[in-house]
């Protein structure tokens, strides 16, 4: 793009970088999974303490508290449920918080499950009120109440469950509501990976697709994957297919830095979308603040695809703030898009910390 000319990107709604997943992704993806807790890369927080939940129900002979588990899309919430139920020598039946909207569809999954069971809820956040309100005492009580009849007539009928597990995967813990996480014993954050941990989650997940990488090369796409396994594998199994069509077949560093460059990711895990935020930004706006919806119209998405796919990395990274008056690019934004920095950038980056404490509740315009 020419200096002080923009011109309109057009993107499509799959991106390489995105750390949401279809069914096909999981697919690809069970085959990479870690089967037992010492297999599973990262987290040490929450696997040590995970581990010593599930040790001392295996040596009590009863099923553990139930776990929820909270974090960012792609970092093993599904994994380490997965990874308890094979702990625990147990089946599991996997369900979602949107498959369930009323307490009928709830009440015929847990009336159905076997003792020891494990219930993963994905999504737990997203349950029906009426599914909510069964699954606490379900989860206390191990009970349901179905109800005969209908209007004054209508009765309930406790019918007793097995004592089972619920895990609960959810990417947004605050709206949970507190009756429900009261109810499970252990909680567990899953933070973003560090460069080695996502190192090694490459060379295993290499070594499980047959191919050998070399460390340059796993380092590499360590760095431009976001802190984020999934995204890591997703761009492992893309320098795999470039060195098997235009390359030897080995996964180097020039293979690495050959096939991201054809996807459009850069040294920071950017991609097109991102960069063209940065882009419109700084070029058009001149660093903002502008309002959502017109940062929105001026890279061609939805305000929503803005909002929730490319900014939450950008303000995590430090290359865009939010702002009561709207986005504003950061001096890390305009480094990184090769421009001067202008003088404003870092009066205005100062400022934001003490703009949002003035305007506080203040909603940001759209």
């Amino acid at each position: 793009m020419a200096e002080g000319r923009y011109e309109e990107p057009q993107f499509t709604s799959e991106r390489i970088v995105t750390s949401s997943a279809d069914d096909v992704e999981r697919a690809a993806e069970a085959a990479l999974r870690p089967k037992r807790l010492e297999e599973f890369v990262g987290q040490p927080v929450v696997r040590d303490q995970l581990s010593l939940v599930l040790q001392a129900a295996i040596a009590r002979g009863a099923p553990p508290d139930h776990v929820l588990l909270s974090g960012p899309p792609g970092l093993g919430k599904t994994t380490l449920a997965m990874i308890i139920a094979g702990e625990l020598n147990t089946s599991m039946r996997v369900t979602s918080g949107p498959a369930i909207q009323h307490a009928g569809d709830l009440a015929a999954v847990l009336s159905s499950l076997e003792e020891g069971e494990v219930l993963f809820i994905d999504e737990i956040h997203r349950l029906a009120r009426p599914a909510e309100e069964l699954l606490y005492v379900a989860m206390e009580d191990f009970r349901v109440d179905v109800i005969v009849g209908k209007g004054a007539g209508a009765s309930a009928i406790p019918l007793a469950l097995p004592p089972f597990t619920v895990v609960g995967a959810t990417t947004r813990s605050g709206l949970l509501p507190a009756p429900l996480r009261d109810r499970f014993g252990f909680t567990g954050h899953l933070d973003f990976y560090d460069a080695a941990d996502l190192e090694r989650v490459i060379v295993r997940s290499a070594g499980l697709l047959g191919v050998e990488i070399q460390h340059a090369a796993a380092h590499e796409i360590a760095g431009r994957s976001r802190g984020t396994p999934r995204i890591a594998n997703r761009l492992l199994r893309r320098v795999r297919d470039w060195a098997q069509v235009r390359g030897s077949g080995r996964l180097d560093l020039a293979a690495a830095r050959a096939a991201l460059e054809v996807y459009e990711v850069d040294p920071l895990g950017l991609d097109r979308l991102d960069r063209s935020v940065l882009d419109a930004l700084c070029r058009r706006f001149g660093g903002g603040p502008v309002g959502l919806s017109t940062l929105a119209m001026t890279v061609g998405e939805e305000p929503d695809t803005v909002e929730t796919v490319a900014e939450p990395y950008l303000v995590r990274e430090g290359f865009v703030a939010r702002t009561p008056r709207g986005r504003i690019a950061t001096p890390l934004a305009w480094e990184h898009l090769g421009l001067a920095v202008p003088a404003a950038a870092y009066g205005a980056t100062a400022g934001t910390l003490f703009e949002v404490a003035d305007t506080a509740g203040n909603s940001e315009p759209s």
